[in-house]
């Protein structure tokens, strides 16, 4: 399957019109828009509210706006306790024909660590070039490429703010059954959308990297129980963080040491009754930083707390990982956001960079081999880039782009029902 003309077309004409196009008067979302209600609809991924939304790059025509017209949303869902919580996201339909087979289908998109602060939601960022927080912080929304890579296909896409990010509380970050629900009940939302190009029970995929890899295989595996009647016809994880305890200790004096920050705030908004046996392992400079990154964008907290050592933020000297592995009650917690336990019922390819210096390869190669012992149909995919060395994340960063067009085709193909059995 290719690009038609039109998409085509639709690229050539964003690419010009340029930063011009983000002049959409819906561009920002109602100071209200995020606030959640004294009371929440009664069904999981039932709409709470919607407003217009805009895209940087997009075009206006009689009929819409290339490459897509979005839709920001409200919608229901659980977080990891099962409590109903309102989080929001944004819808896109494609202006873009569906050349595949059947109807058009909705890919429920999973996005990769943004930070923590409400100013980091996707919801809020897709219509800007660039944002620019209090802070004087900046934040790209790099999930940009893989919407519009997407959407030029004529596949919907529906991104999830997840829990915390723009609405009450703290983002539960790589919290597995949080986020994967998350996924799930934004395509259902977008699935009950009037007005859309898309139908109620179409086919569906899930897609994401890095937090988003986890966010998506989560809700690969999570579907059969919690949303048995989407038609899901595949997945996309690339560099999953399946195994936390092992990602801990790979990023810690890293580029993105402070996102065990973002893991240590996620656990305690998900579980209170860790915070108490937290306060006696962190010291003040661990506090420092723990309230610091919840306000943050990950530019900000790159910045921040870059190739910093969590041994620095204990009172034992010991890292994080140490200290909350050898905590009876933060090992089951840590151990609970485990992926692989559970089983995808639809065909899964599972991506990582063998030197992957933030997300590491092992894990996520027991991902793939724990599902397929599972009987799933299971394709992995390592990626072979050199060390680049540096602990900068580019090991991390490239497999991204560089498993676009696998990820992509992979996608597709499922879409077209091209037949599949992984490499088990």
């Amino acid at each position: 399957m290719t690009i038609d003309k039109r998409a085509r077309c639709a690229v050539v004409a964003a690419l010009a019109v340029g930063l011009t196009a983000a002049a959409a008067p819906q561009a920002n979302a109602a100071p209200g828009f995020y606030a959640t209600p004294a009371e929440l609809p009664a069904s999981a991924g039932q709409l709470v509210r919607t407003e217009p939304a805009s895209m940087l790059l997009r075009v206006p025509t009689a009929t819409g706006g290339l490459p897509a017209d979005a839709t920001r949303i409200m919608y229901r869902t659980a977080d990891a306790n099962g409590a109903p919580i309102a989080v929001t996201g944004t819808y896109f339909d494609p202006q873009a024909p569906w050349g595949g087979a059947g109807e058009r289908p909705l890919v429920g998109l999973a996005i990769g660590t943004h930070g923590q602060g409400d100013q980091c939601a996707p919801s809020k960022l897709f219509g800007q070039v660039l944002n620019v927080d209090e802070h004087l912080a900046p934040m790209v929304e790099y999930e940009s490429i893989a919407v519009n890579n997407l959407l030029l296909r004529g596949v919907a896409v529906v991104v999830t703010d997840y829990e915390g990010l723009g609405t009450d509380g703290d983002h539960t970050y790589v919290n597995r059954v949080s986020e994967g629900q998350a996924v799930l009940d934004a395509v259902r939302a977008a699935q009950s959308l009037p007005g859309t190009s898309i139908t109620p029970d179409g086919p569906v995929g899930f897609w994401g990297y890095s937090q988003g890899g986890g966010a998506a295989a989560a809700a690969a595996e999570l579907a059969p129980r919690y949303a048995p009647e989407l038609d899901v016809k595949g997945t996309y994880a690339g560099a999953p963080p399946a195994d936390l305890f092992k990602t801990l200790e790979e990023i810690d004096g890293s580029s993105l040491t402070g996102a065990i920050g973002y893991t240590i705030n996620s656990l305690v908004e998900a579980y209170p009754e860790l915070q108490a046996s937290l306060e006696t392992e962190i010291n003040d400079r661990g506090r420092d930083m723990l309230t610091r990154v919840a306000g943050q964008c990950i530019a900000e907290t790159v910045a921040a707390f870059g190739y910093q050592r969590t041994s620095d933020f204990t009172n034992s000297g010991e890292p994080l990982s140490v200290v909350l592995d050898r905590m009876p009650v933060a090992k089951d917690l840590v151990d609970r956001q485990r992926i692989g336990r559970l089983t995808p019922s639809a065909p899964v390819l599972v991506q990582s960079g063998v030197a992957d210096d933030i997300v590491p390869f092992g894990q996520a190669a027991q991902l793939a081999a724990d599902w397929c012992s599972a009987g799933a149909n299971v394709q992995f995919s390592p990626n072979d880039l050199p060390e680049v060395g540096g602990r900068l994340g580019v090991n991390h960063a490239a497999p991204m782009l560089l498993g676009l067009p696998e990820a992509t085709q992979y996608m597709l193909d499922r879409f077209d029902g091209v037949p599949t059995s992984g490499n088990c």
